[in-house]
Formats: C-alpha cells, sequence, structure tokens
C-alpha cells in the first residue's frame, strides 16, 4: 500500500496544471458506451483510479473501452450485458451512472448498491425516484437494485432530496429521459457544471437538451443517439485544492487551466481570506503578501461552496489568524479528517456540523491516514505546510481524485515522495 512521505515548511512555487473533471468524466463515458450507436471519443480525460474503474465496469458491460495518454475511445455496442455486479460497483459510487442508460436503451438494469467514500449516508432513492417517475418498475432483491420498462415515457418531476438537490439523480434521470417517449421535465435539478457538461456531450449524441445548468431542464426524447467527439471541462476541485497548496504554503504559483466562473464560492472566501489572486485567462497567480484571515464557510450545492473544498479550506484556516466557523451542509461525517489535523498541531472544535478551527502559529509533522479522498488532500497540504516530517497513508483515496498529484507539487517545489510498503 502507497504512502505518500512530505517534508514540509518551504512555499510552492511554479506552475501546476489543471486535469481534465473527474464528476464530469464518470457520466459521459456512460453516456458514450450505453447510448452511443456510433464510436466516440472522450478527450483531456485525466488518469485517474476511478476512470479506470469506470473503463472496467463498461468493458464488463460489453462495450470496447480504451483508455491512454487522455483519450478515451468507446465503441459502440448493439448489445450490452445489463448486470453491474457487486465487486466493480463496490469500489465507486458514481458505478450507479449506469442505471439510466441501460434502462432506456435496453429497457432492464440490475445494478448493485454501490459503494465509495465513507462520508456518510449517500442515498441513491432520489435515482429510483426518478426511473419510476419515468414508468420504470423497481425492485430491490439480493443487493441489486432491478429496474424494468418496457418503454420510458416523459414525466413533470422534482428531484429536491432531504439535502437538496443531487447531482448524480439529475445526471442518471437527464441519461435515460434522452430515450423517453415524450417530453421529461426535471425540476429542482442540480446547477453543477457537470450537469450542463453532460448535457452537452448528450446534446453532440442527438439529444435534446434545454436548460441544463438550470432548475428546470427539459428533454425531448428521440429515437436513438449516435456517438461524439468531446473533450472534458477543467476539474473545478483540483483547482481550487491546488489554489489553496499555494495558499497555505504563502507560495507563488501559477495554477494553469482552471475555469474561473465555476470557482466564484471558493474565489469570494480566499479574496476575503486575503489571499492573492491575478487571473489571466484561464491561469490564476497564487500569492499571499500578507498573513491569512480567518473567514466563516458554509457550504452549499452549486454555486455555494462546495463540500469537496470543505476540508481543504479547513487545512488552510489552520493556519489563519482568528477563529473560523466551518458549517457542513451536504453529507454527514465529513469531518474526519479534523482529528488527523488535531494529530498535526490544529486546534479545532467539532459539535455536529459545525467545526470551529482557531489559527496556530504552525503545524508539525505527524503520521496520518486518508479517510476518504478530499480528506486525503487535506492532510497532503497540511503535510506540505507544517514543520518536519508528515507521512500520509492510504494515499490510494488521493488517487481517485488526483492525476499524478505528486509529480505536479514537485514541478512546484514540493518535497513530496510516493513510498510503496
Amino acid at each position: 500500500m502507497d504512502r505518500f512521505v512530505i517534508r514540509g515548511g518551504a512555499p510552492l512555487a511554479g506552475v501546476i496544471p489543471v486535469s481534465g473533471s473527474k464528476n464530469a468524466g464518470l457520466p459521459i463515458p456512460v453516456a458514450a458506451a450505453i447510448l452511443g450507436t456510433t464510436d466516440s471519443r472522450i478527450t483531456n480525460v485525466p488518469e485517474l483510479q476511478d476512470i479506470h474503474t469506470m473503463a472496467r465496469l463498461l468493458r464488463h458491460l460489453g462495450s470496447p473501452v480504451e483508455v491512454g495518454d487522455g483519450v478515451l475511445d468507446i465503441g459502440a455496442a448493439d448489445s450490452l450485458n445489463v448486470e453491474a455486479e457487486y465487486d466493480l460497483v463496490r469500489r465507486m459510487r458514481a458505478s450507479i451512472y449506469v442505471l439510466g442508460p441501460l434502462l432506456a436503451r435496453f429497457g432492464e438494469a440490475r445494478v448493485s448498491f454501490p459503494g465509495g467514500c465513507a462520508i456518510g449516508a449517500r442515498p441513491v432513492d432520489i435515482h429510483l425516484r426518478g426511473m419510476e417517475a419515468l414508468g420504470a418498475s423497481i425492485e430491490v432483491e439480493h443487493g441489486f437494485i432491478i429496474a424494468k420498462a418496457t418503454k420510458l415515457r416523459g414525466a413533470d418531476m422534482s428531484l429536491m432530496g432531504p439535502q437538496g438537490t443531487s447531482v448524480g439523480a439529475t445526471a442518471n434521470v437527464m441519461m435515460a429521459a434522452v430515450l423517453a417517449e415524450g417530453v421529461t421535465t426535471i425540476r429542482d435539478a442540480a446547477v453543477e457544471p457537470e450537469v450542463a457538461d453532460l448535457a452537452g456531450c448528450l446534446t453532440a449524441m442527438g439529444a435534446r437538451i434545454e436548460g441544463a445548468g438550470t432548475r428546470t431542464i427539459a428533454i425531448e426524447g428521440v429515437g436513438e443517439l449516435h456517438g461524439a467527439d468531446y473533450a472534458l471541462p477543467p476539474d473545478r476541485i483540483e483547482s481550487a485544492s491546488y489554489i489553496l497548496a499555494g495558499a497555505i504554503t504563502r507560495g507563488d504559483i501559477r495554477v494553469r487551466g482552471a475555469e474561473r466562473r465555476h470557482l466564484g464560492a471558493v474565489l469570494g472566501k480566499l479574496t476575503e481570506a486575503d489571499i492573492w489572486l491575478d487571473w489571466e485567462g484561464k491561469d490564476v497567480r497564487v500569492t499571499v503578501p500578507n498573513g491569512i484571515r480567518s473567514v466563516d464557510v458554509d457550504t452549499g450545492v452549486y454555486p455555494g461552496f462546495p463540500t469537496d473544498v470543505q476540508a481543504q479550506y479547513m487545512g488552510l484556516m489552520c493556519m489563519a489568524q482568528g477563529k473560523a466557523r466551518i458549517v457542513e451542509n451536504i453529507f454527514t461525517d465529513r469531518f474526519m479528517h479534523a482529528l488527523e489535523l488535531q494529530r498535526m498541531g490544529a486546534d479545532i472544535q467539532i459539535n455536529g456540523n459545525v467545526a470551529t478551527v482557531t489559527g496556530v502559529d504552525r503545524l508539525t509533522g505527524a503520521p496520518v491516514m486518508a479517510s476518504d479522498l478530499r480528506a486525503g488532500m487535506v492532510l497532503v497540504l497540511a503535510g506540505l505546510a507544517a514543520e518536519g516530517e508528515t507521512v500520509v497513508s492510504r494515499v490510494y483515496h488521493i488517487d481517485r481524485g488526483y492525476e499524478r498529484i505528486e509529480e505536479k507539487l514537485r514541478a512546484a517545489g514540493a518535497d513530496i515522495q510516493r513510498v510503496s510498503d
């Protein structure tokens, strides 16, 4: 099992490029592989474990998929296996994305309940509610979701859940509805950029979709979709993470290839915290000429502050002047990284979904353990800023979302090595 050995305390300086979007790179290949009747090519694909897991799942279903050099080539298939087995699905929650497309094209899907990061309850009931609204019958047997429909029919539905809108459910229903008979109206749809990107790919494949990126999406079903060539957008969470890497080390770095319009809430908080951000096109220079100020944050659905940046932001607040209140409104149990940061000298108090972070003069290196993807990233950031040596174990979590992270950070002056047991 790999771990990172980090010798911190030095400011980063240099250029860190942003890879293609992980969260857009999971549903888009599913749409191309299952719904497309001709070949597709997806470019700007990051080299991530989750991408390879999805490719293995699609091959298991019978789709010819090849990944390499930032390109995902997908061969069209006239028929597919409609069962997604537990051994593959348990590795990644995004495997649930095959449900809607299989149901739409082949009239049936058997998908094991998905696994993934342990960050609290993340139910799939909104996905199932959406499929039922389109006319599917749903049963759960022996850990499998069994969905069947002779023909899906358009419907008017809300996808609001107890914790707000669902990106995954919006994407899943959208992929099912493109082949449904009639018009589907999704109300309370997720507005995250990845939803608009999926709609862009589906439209390039021949779908008729209006309103993606707004709270109401209208989809007029078509008889079939063809393949497409589509480039993934830059990863907005990776962009934010590397901006925070420059800030927490008080460095002078340039994050290359970021999409500014997708980072509004994060950039606003960093500006309040006195982080200087100078943009030139899709490049941003990050400097900290003064001290870091403590600034409160509440996570929320897009365009609010993303829960996927909450951990990294907490790391920054550990080094700020004053006291910051961080409220996690999306996922339960997403403060597990706080205990590991405390091992490094952070002053963090947890009360339910509220973390109170009092800035300290310094963090010190320690052995720490990643509990999920973003928790792993904040431990890397803290290790870069801390005095002495930090050893981060379970870095397979980090590999799920950050392409060649140690290479990118080393190019900006970080002392970080991957060590295998």
